[in-house]
């Protein structure tokens, strides 16, 4: 017969076989304990993430190493707790390169879920940019070291027939990187390269010619949260009594591509609400190119690729009570910050003198004083000036905007679904 032991877990007392794994008790019990490392199959436990951190008979440790012991106390959700632990995710986003919208693994990513659960739509450290080797080398993996977070899983569970290690772990402290034996990859059956992309909890490992097939709405982590403290039903909205005034709306687009001013319309039938209670001003929508008065919000969509963009972002900031970045480009640069990764002068050579579609004797770099100047990189919109909330999204979904947009202005009471909840 096996021994029970009592623990408290947040005020509860749970009962559970001594010696188990804390993480495993928690979630059996309906507490949320989020992590990229921890896996039951796996002992002894990898600790490599730290995204479980929770406060253990009044110490912060990490769970997924803890085995549960007669009297043990446990705080899981604490305001403390959960900023430390969205905070370890958001340095894992600055650090490495997400570009989520043109990850293969977007939507089954185990770092862009937790995102999704923490609620993150932005990051209070800077993005650095550092271009990572991507390594082309085995036969059939590609090796993106940009998504790479260490978890040491590949190093643990990729292993050949006779039980080689196709992965380990190279150099030491911050310059530490996953590497991969080529002789012994090339050993790997298709079938356990294909297994080894799908344990990678991010995008870090890639098989040549196979990629993740499944339409938005059926991927892993589109529809449904794991947190049983999380509501994935639709709240009903409330309003404050009394009728709403008018407010003036001012959008505009800077470094992206106009997909956040079409979510916009994509409201629907909602559009004739939105023609009652909001009139815009500056704006691509109506194609008013000044502000004649001072507006209530405006959003931003776009970050700051040119002096232009300088320009107009600051004019906003004097012009609009509430500034808004709407989309991933305003709220860290998104895609058009790829750029980030190699020098300007590269960048603009690539363009205009050695691409494979310049002409004979048109390889010039366009100059004239009427052109915007180009910066250094793309700029995130809170890098120039102040910015008052974040809707994340390459689009936000069109319902997520519109209930942020009518809380700001009328202090409307919504809720945002897990599914509407997407970097993608």
């Amino acid at each position: 017969m096996s021994d029970k032991v009592n623990i408290t877990i947040d005020g509860k007392q749970v009962s559970a076989e001594t010696g188990t794994n804390l993480v495993k008790v928690a979630h059996a019990n309906g507490f949320f304990i989020p992590s990229l490392c921890y896996y039951d199959h796996i002992d002894p436990p990898l600790g490599t993430c730290r995204v479980c951190t929770c406060k253990i008979d009044g110490h912060i440790r990490q769970a997924c190493t803890e085995q549960v012991h007669d009297g043990m106390e446990v705080e899981i959700n604490t305001d403390e707790l959960a900023d430390i632990r969205q905070a370890i995710v958001e340095m894992m986003f600055s650090e490495g390169n997400h570009f989520c919208p043109g990850c293969q693994k977007s939507g089954n990513c185990d770092l862009q879920h937790l995102g999704y659960e923490m609620g993150l739509s932005h990051l209070r450290f800077p993005h650095l940019f550092k271009n990572e080797l991507i390594d082309f080398e085995p036969k059939r993996m590609i090796l993106e070291h940009n998504r790479c977070v260490k978890c040491a899983r590949c190093v643990v569970e990729v292993l050949t027939d006779d039980q080689k290690q196709v992965f380990s772990f190279c150099n030491r402290g911050n310059e530490t990187v996953v590497g991969i034996d080529y002789d012994e990859e090339a050993k790997l059956t298709d079938e356990q390269a294909a297994e080894a992309m799908h344990l990678c909890p991010t995008g870090a490992i890639i098989v040549r010619g196979l990629s993740y097939v499944e339409p938005f709405g059926e991927r892993k982590f589109d529809l449904h949260s794991v947190n049983p403290r999380r509501q994935d039903e639709p709240q009903k909205s409330e309003r404050p009594p009394g009728p709403r005034k008018k407010k003036t709306v001012a959008t505009i687009s800077l470094a992206g591509c106009f997909g956040c001013h079409m979510s916009m319309l994509d409201n629907d039938l909602k559009l004739f609400e939105v023609m009652e209670l909001i009139e815009f001003n500056k704006s691509p929508l109506n194609d008013i190119k000044e502000f004649t008065q001072q507006c209530d919000l405006g959003l931003i969509e776009g970050g700051c690729c040119n002096s232009d963009n300088v320009e107009v972002l600051r004019e906003f900031r004097r012009s609009c009570d509430i500034l808004v970045c709407v989309g991933e480009c305003a709220i860290w640069g998104g895609l058009p910050a790829m750029r980030n990764l190699i020098p300007l002068r590269e960048c603009l050579e690539e363009a205009y003198l050695n691409g494979i579609t310049i002409d004979p004797g048109e390889a010039v770099v366009p100059y004239d004083e009427d052109l915007p100047k180009i910066l250094d990189k793309v700029y995130a919109c809170n890098e120039v000036v102040h910015i008052d909330h974040y809707i994340p999204g390459c689009p936000p979904n069109a319902d997520h905007i519109w209930k942020t947009v009518s809380n700001l202005l009328w202090g409307d009471q919504y809720s945002i679904l897990y599914s509407d909840f997407k970097y993608d």
